[in-house]
C-alpha cells in the first residue's frame, strides 16, 4: 500500500491515534478535516494529505465546523526525532498572540531567522510565517466557537494587532467574516469573567493518575486538586510586557477526548501562553500508542505494570519545579510541601481569586535575586537549610540568566549536567527537574528510592541495563513503575 492508501485507511477507521499527525483536504467541500470527523466521508479520490493544518489551509483550503481543527492534539517531540522546525514550531504556537518577529522567534533557538525559514519550510511544506497566521487564525476560530469574547478582544488576543487585518484574514482564508462563524453557533454562552477553551489530546488518557501526581506535589496557595480538576494561580507577564494574574482550571471531558481550561478574563491578554503551558503540564502532545509499543514488555516484569495512556507530568513553571526538587531532596513529600507553602506565603505575590486556598503566585527568579544576601536570612527563619537557600539562589540566577534553559531547550541531557553542577542539586533531582521541566522522555532516575522499590531485588546495574530496552519512552517507565507502587498501597 502507499502512503496515501494507509493514510486513508486510519481516516476511513477513525483512528484517534492519527489525529493531529495528519489533516485530511476535500476537494468536494473545500474543507479540511482530522481524520476522527464524524462527517460523511469523502472517496479516496476527493481526499489529499497534508502534516499540518498550515499547510492544508496554503492549498485552499478551510477547517471545518465539526471536527474542529484547532482541537487536534499536536505532535511530541522525543529526542530521537526532535528537529529545529519542530521546536520552532511549539515557539511560534506559545508566541503567536505576540508580534515577535520571524528573526525574534529564530533567537529563541539560536539560528538565523534565514536558517529557520529554510528547515521549517523543508519540514512543514510552509514557511513559519504561514505557519504563524495558521496558529493565530485557529486560536481566533476557537475564541470565536467556546467564548462569548468580543470580535476585538478575539483579535487582539490571537496577535493581529487589529480588527481590520483579522477580518481580511479570516475572510480571504475561511470565505466567511468572524462575525457571521459566531452566528453558527447556539447561543447561551454566559459572560461570567471566564474563559473556557478546550484543548485535544489523544485516548487513552489517564487523567486520575496524572491528578494524583500533581495532587501528591502541589504547592500551598498556589495549586490544589479539587473536584476532579486541577487549579492554579497564574502570575506571569504577557507579550506586550504587562504583568496579568489571575487563576485556571483544568477539567477533563473523556467523551469528546479534550481537556478544558477555563481561566480568568485578566489573563486573555497571555492566553497562547498559558494554553502552552497547560499542553506541557499534561503531556497533550503525547502519542500514548508510540510508547506503550515500546513500553508493553515491562508487564513481564509485574503484570499491569505498564498502562496505555500513562502520561508525563510537565510543569507551568520551570523555577516551581526546580525549587520544590531542591527542597525535596532530603525531605519527605509533607515537609516540603510545608518548606513550599511557607516561601510562597513570604515572598509569592498575592493573588486575588475567588477560590478558597488560591491566594498566591510562586515567587519568581528576579524575586529571589532582589533579596539583599546572604540569602540565608530570609530563607532559614522559613526552615529552609542554608544549603538549600543557596541552592535555591543559584537556581534563580542561572535560570534569569539564561545560562540554563529549562523550556526550549535542543538538549535535555546537556540542561541536566549544567543543573547537576550547580552545588546541592544531585544528579537525581538534576534528572527529575528536566523530566517536568524539558519534557525530556528519556530521563529515568534510576537512582530514585521509589524505581528501585518498583524493580527490587534488581541491583543498581541490573535496573540500568534494564532501562536499556526502554528508550527513548524511560521518562514515562519511570512514571509507570511510579503508579505501580500506588496500586500496591
Amino acid at each position: 500500500m502507499s502512503e496515501n492508501d494507509n493514510l486513508y485507511a486510519a481516516y476511513k477507521a477513525k483512528d484517534a491515534r492519527f489525529d493531529g499527525r495528519f489533516f485530511v483536504g476535500i476537494s468536494t467541500t473545500g474543507i479540511y478535516c482530522r481524520p476522527v470527523c464524524r462527517a460523511r466521508q469523502a472517496k479516496a479520490k476527493n481526499c489529499t494529505f497534508y502534516s499540518t493544518a498550515a499547510q492544508a489551509e496554503q492549498n485552499g483550503f478551510r477547517p471545518c465546523l465539526l471536527c474542529r481543527p484547532e482541537l487536534a492534539p499536536g505532535n511530541s517531540i522525543t529526542d530521537a526525532t526532535a528537529t529545529l522546525a519542530q521546536r520552532a514550531a511549539r515557539i511560534i504556537e506559545e508566541n503567536c498572540g505576540s508580534g515577535s518577529s520571524l528573526n525574534e522567534l529564530a533567537g529563541r533557538i539560536g539560528c538565523t531567522g534565514r536558517h529557520l525559514r529554510r528547515v521549517f519550510t523543508a519540514q512543514f511544506n510552509v514557511t513559519p510565517v504561514q505557519y504563524l497566521g495558521t496558529c493565530r487564525l485557529l486560536l481566533a476560530k476557537n475564541l470565536l466557537t467556546d467564548t462569548g469574547l468580543s470580535i476585538l478582544d478575539v483579535a487582539m488576543a490571537a496577535g493581529f494587532g487589529s480588527l481590520r487585518r483579522f477580518n481580511d484574514l479570516f475572510k480571504n482564508r475561511y470565505h466567511l467574516s468572524p462575525s457571521a462563524l459566531r452566528k453558527r453557533i447556539p447561543a447561551g454562552r454566559k459572560a461570567d469573567g471566564n474563559i473556557t477553551l478546550a484543548l485535544g489530546y489523544r485516548p487513552p488518557y489517564r487523567f486520575d493518575e496524572i491528578l494524583r501526581l500533581l495532587d501528591e506535589r502541589a504547592i500551598p496557595g498556589v495549586e490544589l486538586i479539587a473536584n476532579g480538576e486541577y487549579w492554579r494561580t497564574v502570575d506571569l507577564v504577557d507579550p506586550a510586557g504587562r504583568r496579568v494574574c489571575g487563576s485556571l482550571r483544568v477539567g477533563y471531558r473523556p467523551q469528546k477526548n479534550v481537556l478544558t481550561v477555563t481561566l480568568s478574563e485578566t489573563l486573555l491578554s497571555a492566553l497562547p501562553q498559558i494554553l502552552a503551558k497547560v499542553r506541557h503540564l499534561f503531556d497533550l502532545y503525547c502519542d500514548p500508542s508510540a510508547i506503550y509499543e515500546t513500553l508493553s514488555a515491562m508487564s513481564e516484569i509485574r503484570p499491569g505494570i505498564c498502562l496505555l495512556g500513562t502520561r508525563l507530568p510537565g510543569c507551568f513553571d520551570a523555577f516551581e519545579i526546580a525549587v520544590c526538587a531542591v527542597l525535596g531532596q532530603e525531605s519527605a513529600t509533607k515537609t516540603t510541601k510545608t518548606l513550599a507553602a511557607r516561601l510562597v506565603c513570604t515572598l509569592g505575590a498575592p493573588v486575588q481569586t475567588d477560590i478558597a486556598g488560591l491566594t498566591h503566585a510562586f515567587p519568581a527568579p528576579k524575586d529571589i535575586l532582589a533579596l539583599e544576601e546572604p540569602i540565608e536570612n530570609h530563607l532559614e527563619p522559613l526552615g529552609i537549610t542554608a544549603a538549600q537557600a543557596r541552592t535555591v539562589y543559584k537556581l534563580a540566577q542561572v535560570l534569569e540568566s539564561g545560562e540554563i534553559d529549562l523550556e526550549h531547550c535542543e538538549r535535555p541531557e546537556a540542561e541536566t549536567e549544567k543543573l547537576a553542577a550547580v552545588a546541592g542539586i544531585g544528579s537525581r533531582t538534576a534528572e527529575y527537574i528536566a523530566m517536568r521541566t524539558t519534557g525530556w522522555t528519556d530521563a529515568f532516575l534510576e537512582g530514585d528510592a521509589a524505581i528501585k522499590k518498583a524493580l527490587a531485588p534488581r541491583t543498581p546495574k541490573e535496573i540500568c541495563e534494564l532501562s536499556e530496552a526502554w528508550r527513548p519512552w524511560r521518562s514515562y517507565a519511570a512514571i509507570n513503575l511510579w503508579n505501580s507502587l500506588k496500586k500496591e498501597d
